[in-house]
């Protein structure tokens, strides 16, 4: 190889790609009246790339375990592109759907009910295993104990059931259990919400350190933002299923473009951006129904600097100091430092 020569390193295949992702609900009203629709996620798009983080941020309602039932094939979207892989997941096939759902796992929020009481643990942690491969009863007990130890367990909790452990014990188990399948993506559904203050932070390390030994891609549904300032990569804040404001989770913390962004950081204790007031934002009213959002901008009933032209135009997202945000006054809260990016 000459001195002149170059290395191209290899281009990074994404894990998961969505563009203009909706999700749409039909609501019978009865047998005399049309039918209602909940738009419940609204042309989200997002990018989450192998050994990453995406957080999806947002109150109840917001449409965040929506897109984690999507991404996660539960549901299949209404419309938009759903790229797990280089297959779309809307245009797939029944058969190539079920293959898919091998390289995509969940972890969901409560650790007391999504074990199985009955079973123990070997035969939880085997299960994915059994239904999906022809392995042998023994190579699955094999890579079921090897699967323990990474998680941080003896080897003797083979041999016992869900109710001998403690919610970050259980915790530790859902997520081996998610990994026996090797897969390239972990939807996490407030995984450490249930569990103790002093567990999450367990909980946490352990999930990026997982991530950081396989390779692995999360997209880690949270309404706390203290958790996600310790696990994140990037955010995506969802407010009535619409995409308010999304990037790299340091620019987003240091300085929110979005006033209902600046709202979530500055209710989180410890958290305080330099576009962020120090004293609480307390938003006034409550989440509009989703049956019948604002015409103009979904945040537009509860924003304390709404404007005639918010109420009336639904502002679009686009590129800003750094990261993308849907705000018709965005400008109005960057700092001359955020002008850099």
């Amino acid at each position: 190889m000459s001195a002149h020569s170059t290395v191209v390193s290899p281009a990074i295949e994404p894990v998961v790609v969505a563009k203009n992702l909706r999700q749409v609900y039909r609501i019978s009203r009865g047998m005399f009246h049309p039918a209602d629709h909940l738009q419940a996620v609204s042309g989200v798009s997002f990018t989450v790339n192998p050994g990453k983080t995406l957080a999806v941020v947002g109150e109840s309602g917001c449409g965040k375990s929506t897109l984690a039932r999507m991404v996660s094939l539960i549901e299949i979207p209404t419309a938009g592109e759903l790229q797990l892989g280089k297959v779309d997941v809307v245009k797939a096939s029944t058969k190539e759907r079920h293959a898919l759902r091998r390289s995509v796992q969940l972890v969901f929020q409560n650790p007391f009910g999504s074990l199985n009481p009955r079973k123990k643990i070997g035969a939880i942690l085997e299960s994915p295993l059994e239904i999906n491969t022809d392995l042998s009863a023994a190579e699955r007990a094999e890579k079921a104990r090897a699967m323990l130890a990474l998680v941080g367990l003896r080897p003797e909790h083979y041999d016992r059931y869900p109710h001998m452990f403690s919610g970050g014990q259980r915790q530790r188990i859902a997520i081996a259990r998610a990994l026996m399948l090797r897969p390239g993506l972990i939807v996490a559904d407030e995984p450490v919400s249930a569990l103790d203050v002093s567990i999450q932070a367990q909980v946490l390390n352990l999930l990026a350190d997982l991530q950081q030994e396989l390779g692995l891609a999360y997209l880690f549904i949270s309404h706390d933002l203290g958790v996600v300032r310790h696990i994140a990569h990037d955010v995506l804040v969802m407010y009535l299923g619409h995409a308010v404001e999304q990037g790299d989770k340091k620019v987003l913390f240091a300085q929110p473009l979005h006033p209902y962004t600046q709202a979530l950081l500055a209710s989180t204790p410890g958290i305080v951006g330099t576009g962020t007031s120090k004293q609480r934002i307390v938003l006034k009213g409550e989440l509009p129904s989703p049956l019948n959002p604002p015409s103009g901008c979904v945040f537009s009933t509860r924003c304390p600097h709404v404007t005639a032209q918010c109420q009336s135009e639904r502002p679009e997202l686009r590129e800003l100091a750094g990261r993308q945000v849907a705000c018709h006054l965005a400008e109005q809260f960057i700092q001359p430092a955020a002008l850099q990016h």
